[in-house]
């Protein structure tokens, strides 16, 4: 039975449209939904055609990194109603040892629920795996490997923030099993959201959209600048796109290693309480707004920080664009005096800058008035 892994490109918690997304397994694909970010998608500029910087040479590259690329394989092991079945999953990995061990770094989703996982390094040895930590909310896992030293080429992660749109990036995986595969492309985009089944709905942000052609097995891989850095995890595809793929940006990987390795976990998730939706233009023309930007808040947890705070959902249903939405809610246009463009800046700056506790000054417009708001953020619940 394929592992079907759902995925969302979306604001935070907001909805949007259907398209497939291709999975770490090479018998699975992954949905993503793309449903109101189409345009998103269309302005940040599918580009087909590569610019390869002059003074790198991609064989030289490849020889310098390949040795430090593993796949990662799995089973699944499902009850259903003929009895138990097997299912074999397969990824990929990559050396690293920036706290002073040697750790293969994959996906989560990767390893999701896998028994009997293996690491397979270039040379065709393979050792058993166990799973050091893993973060569902970064789609993050680092596995400790049963191998001796000799095997261990770990590569070197660089910070994302340096990563500007157009940067040249090279991811390697074994999509489809074929081992030390190499493709090339440029950053589309910075600052996306992606959601996945095993987040319960959560959003996963920060999220580099690149140009890179990713298939089912890629996942797990290292993203590479042109000096060969990690500077991000490949993750997802969608399937039939043009040059449409997301990666996890290596600051996550940098900011939660050493939580995942000494504690299996990582809990410093800033949790705000809220659901919403993007606001537009035909949203502020139906319904009477003074601003086309920020994200129009939908749904307030009860108890949560955004509802201690005062802050309000809607209360009515609308019809807009042929999409039913929860209007009259406060509309978020700015955190710490910081622009809120949509729901993708507000997760994006609240992972990046924020942490559980941290009190922050939310800037939202009410009724056609702008005022601050002093909220103290919580810590995200598990995933259900």
């Amino acid at each position: 039975m394929a592992v079907i892994l759902a995925a969302v490109l979306c604001s935070l918690l907001a909805g949007g449209f259907i398209g497939y997304v291709w999975s770490n397994s090479a018998v699975s694909d992954r949905l993503i939904d793309l449903q109101n970010q189409v345009n998103a998608l269309s302005s940040a500029g599918n580009l087909n055609y590569q610019v390869i910087p002059d003074n790198v040479s991609l064989s030289q590259l490849y020889q310098n990194v390949r040795d430090s690329v593993v796949m990662v394989t799995g089973v699944l092991v499902q009850n259903t109603f003929f009895g138990q079945q097997l299912t074999v999953i397969q990824g990929s990995g990559f050396v690293n040892n920036s706290t002073g061990r040697f750790v293969v770094i994959t996906n989560f989703h990767v390893i999701d629920g896998a028994e009997n996982i293996s690491v397979t390094f270039r040379d065709g040895d393979a050792y058993a795996a166990s799973v050091l930590g893993s973060d569902a909310y970064a789609d993050l896992a680092v596995l400790s490997v049963s191998a001796p030293e000799s095997e261990f080429k770990p590569l070197q992660l660089a910070s994302s923030s340096t990563l500007n749109v157009g940067d040249f990036v090279v991811a390697i995986g074994c999509p489809y099993g074929l081992t030390g595969s190499m493709t090339t492309g440029i950053v589309s985009q910075l600052g996306r959201t992606i959601t996945e089944s095993s987040t319960g709905g959560y959003s996963i942000a920060n999220i580099i959209q690149i140009s890179t052609p990713i298939n089912p097995g890629n996942s797990g891989g290292p993203l590479l600048n042109d000096k060969g850095q990690v500077v991000g995890i490949t993750t997802a595809g969608i399937a039939d796109s043009q040059g449409v793929a997301f990666a996890i940006p290596s600051n996550t990987i940098l900011r939660e290693m050493t939580s995942l390795i000494d504690t299996g976990t990582y809990t410093q998730h800033p949790w705000i309480g809220l659901s919403g939706t993007d606001m537009t233009y035909n949203i502020a023309k139906q319904t009477g707004q003074n601003v086309t930007y920020g994200m129009l808040i939908t749904q307030v947890a009860s108890g949560g920080p955004a509802d201690k705070a005062g802050l309000k959902a809607g209360t009515s249903q609308a019809v807009i664009d042929g999409t039913r939405i929860t209007v009259g809610g406060d509309i978020i246009v700015a955190i710490n005096g910081n622009r809120i463009v949509n729901g993708d800046d507000l997760s994006t700056y609240l992972e990046e800058n924020t942490l559980p506790n941290q009190t922050v000054t939310v800037t939202i417009v009410r009724n056609g008035a702008t005022m601050d708001v002093s909220l103290t953020l919580g810590t995200r619940p598990p995933p259900s």
